[in-house]
């Protein structure tokens, strides 16, 4: 199943988020186990220029292990985060026809 995780940071962290990005794309490339990586980026404010969260879609079993997966993602752990959400999603338009993640299973 497919799943969308909503991040948005708390306000001032910039210098957080960019001090920690290495270490949180480090962790999204080693998803392949129970979690992995679909797709992944920064949401911006309306200036299109100013990061203000994260977007990153995963394919996994369960929604304990999207959870978990996002629990410890170093962004989190950090206190980037002022809220995250995960909801399952059908990915329905511009969904490569047999390949639903980048790790297939």
């Amino acid at each position: 199943m497919i799943f969308a995780i909503f991040c948005t940071d708390r306000a001032g962290t910039f210098e957080l988020r960019r001090s920690i990005r290495p270490t949180h794309r480090d962790y999204l490339h080693s998803a392949k186990g129970a979690v992995r990586l679909v797709m992944s980026g920064a949401t911006l404010c309306e200036d299109g220029k100013t990061m203000n969260g994260s977007l990153i879609v995963v394919e996994a079993e369960s929604f304990a292990d999207v959870e978990n997966f996002a629990e410890n993602d170093p962004y989190r752990k950090a206190g980037l985060f002022e809220s995250w959400s995960i909801r399952p999603w059908d990915w329905t338009f511009g969904n490569p026809a047999g390949t639903p993640s980048i790790n297939p299973l």
